[in-house]
């Protein structure tokens, strides 16, 4: 067996029987000769290859993303060449990708990849700029997914590079394999550039926008303050591969709202200004992306780790990669004082508080559950209708309410915190090797930090059998008391409806999905069923039906005409008070403030960094 095996090995092509970082570099090059029309044309030199097809393909998910993408939809003009520049076969044996066969060890893949949509899942290319998510932009060949990455950028005038790729030199931009490339999300454009340094590292903000440079000092400002508040929780930065961390930010008109994860940077996008309260909501997503340089990209869930390219990649806990790093993402914002207490609670504990207790579906299912769910609502494009206004809530919204929930219990019960919990973790599994998570967590090591913190196996235990694989809901009121807030009816004594309304022009109006014990769920109506007449009177518009609630009381019935599926009939409504929910300071709802509360409240909001 032993002398097979090395008869095997002697057979083997020299490439591959060399380790894979002294293997021939995967060589890319992008150019972009029709950019106005959203094109690039991308080159990728592949060499010292084993005899037999190539395998290339597209990837079909994306880090950060968590459903089916399907990238190859926007590659097309595919070539190949070997190293003498002779024509190869090229043969599609499924939607994703190109078998090459006939090479000569060196392999010219080209092809031309359009992209309109500048975010952090695909590509955005214009006379401007381009922002270039790597999955939805570069090919790659199977088998050869460990060796390193050379990306060239031809660049039209003017433009510069932002990216956490490593600058070599002559301007060739690297990465050690292919997991780190894809992670690697790279803005070709006029950057304007803000850098500083903070606990030994270099940050970096690089930024496509038309504002001045005086509304991006200021936005800078913020973030430097973001920056060091983040890093008080987890007792300073993480060691950044090579030394830097870049915001990679797009701030133009034509870009589409996200904001995407990576190990050493994050990805930006946003139509809104960096003035008034555009430069508000930017500064949560850079908030929220900053913190996931901690929790997710090395504080990662073992079921995220590798990260699968060819398949929708499921993950138990995104109620707390995700869910976990929204409520921290709002708390940052507190801490590095850009919210007041009273702005805190209402623009953010509000509405995590609301939509925990009155969306029909932390009432029915787990944030583990919700989690898993992420494959068909991450993005997920389909067309058939679904019910998840009544079933699901995003892994964003039920694990920051968790988050809040355990944050105050933590503080209220057992004298410590969730910074202490979360540092905890990182101490723990925040250990890095080649790139990645040494030492990836499960569910049961989230439950089993929790116990030592506490120093309460039993209370660790409940919280998750609860809250976390089970749905009973958090006590919010007697929770946020202690820190002199309070939750309360946001409308109290309204009557409502509690639908959503899209109005037409022949003032008729067509239900959205009907939400579970709402009153026309109740009275038979479901989604695209029409609103002919209410009380009697057409819903010309919101205003006209906000106006009809007004002159009645919760428990009234109404007499409806609707059309569903073709036929038009009669139900009785009857009214509901509305029950959404608000969370507001003492002092807003004119209560009196205990010294203790206060002390709790400056405790758990106030910043950490001097």
């Amino acid at each position: 067996m032993r002398k097979t095996a090395a008869l095997l090995l002697v057979s083997l092509p020299l490439a591959l029987s060399r380790p894979v970082q002294a293997q021939a570099p995967v060589h890319y090059d992008l150019a972009f000769p029709n950019a106005v029309h959203h094109e690039a044309r991308v080159t990728v030199t592949f060499r010292e290859l084993p005899a037999g097809p190539l395998q290339v393909r597209m990837a079909r998910s994306s880090p950060g993303r968590y459903a089916l993408h399907e990238f190859a939809k926007n590659v097309y003009d595919v070539q190949a060449t070997d190293s003498k520049g002779q024509a190869l076969s090229v043969v599609k044996p499924d939607p994703y990708g190109w078998n090459v066969t006939g090479h000569d060890g060196t392999v010219v893949f080209t092809y031309t990849l359009f992209g309109d949509r500048t975010d952090g899942t695909y590509v955005g290319i214009d006379a401007r700029h381009a922002h270039l998510n790597m999955p939805a932009t570069l090919a790659y060949a199977q088998g050869l997914e460990q060796r390193p990455a050379a990306v060239k950028f031809q660049l039209p005038e003017g433009w510069t590079v932002a990216s956490q790729l490593k600058l070599e030199a002559g301007g060739t931009w690297t990465a050690p394999h292919l997991q780190y490339l894809m992670d690697s999300p790279t803005s070709l454009g006029p950057q304007q550039v803000r850098s500083w340094q903070e606990a030994g590292r270099t940050i970096e903000m690089q930024v496509l926008h038309d504002g001045t440079p005086a509304e991006l000092d200021a936005y800078v400002a913020n973030t430097k303050k973001v920056v060091k508040e983040a890093a008080a929780i987890f007792g300073g930065l993480p060691p950044y591969d090579f030394g830097r961390y870049t915001f990679i930010a797009n701030y133009l008109p034509q870009t589409s709202g996200d904001g995407m994860e990576h190990r050493n940077s994050t990805s930006l996008t946003s139509s809104r200004p960096l003035r008034g309260p555009g430069a508000i909501n930017n500064l949560g997503t850079v908030a929220h992306e900053f913190f996931h340089g901690w929790n997710v990209e090395r504080l990662r869930p073992q079921d995220l780790e590798p990260f699968d390219f060819q398949r929708a990649n499921m993950s138990s806990n995104l109620w707390f990669a995700e869910g976990f790093t929204q409520y921290y993402g709002e708390l940052l914002l507190r801490r590095a004082g850009v919210h007041t207490d009273a702005e805190y609670a209402k623009e953010a504990l509000s509405g995590m508080v609301d939509a925990m207790l009155n969306m029909p579906g932390p009432k029915r299912y787990s944030p583990v559950y919700m989690s898993q769910q992420a494959p068909f609502v991450d993005a997920a494009a389909a067309i058939d209708p679904n019910n998840r206004s009544n079933t699901y809530l995003s892994y964003y919204y039920i694990g920051a309410a968790n988050a809040l929930a355990l944050d105050l219990e933590l503080r209220s019960r057992f004298k410590t915190d969730l910074d202490t919990y979360m540092r905890t973790l990182w101490q723990e599994h925040g250990t890095q090797q080649n790139y990645a998570p040494a030492k990836p967590y499960t569910l049961r090591d989230l439950q089993r930090v929790l116990g030592t913190v506490t120093k309460d196996t039993a209370f660790a235990g409940q919280f998750f059998r609860q809250h976390i694989t089970g749905h009973e809901l958090p006590k919010y009121t007697e929770l946020l008391a202690p820190a002199g807030m309070l939750v309360r009816p946001a409308r109290a004594g309204q009557a409502t409806l509690a639908a959503r309304l899209q109005f037409n022009p022949d003032s008729t109006a067509m239900l959205g999905t009907t939400l579970l014990g709402s009153p026309l769920y109740e009275a038979g109506l479901d989604r695209e069923d029409v609103l002919l007449k209410l009380d009697g009177r057409k819903p010309t518009s919101s205003k006209e039906v906000q106006a009809l609630l007004a002159a009645h009381k919760p428990g009234d019935v109404l007499p409806v005409e609707y059309r569903t599926r073709g036929l038009v009939r009669t139900a009785s409504v009857t009214l509901q008070e509305d029950n959404t929910l608000e969370v507001v300071t003492y002092e807003d709802a004119k209560r009196p403030v205990t010294r203790a509360q206060k002390k709790f409240r400056e405790a758990w909001l106030n910043g950490k960094t001097k």
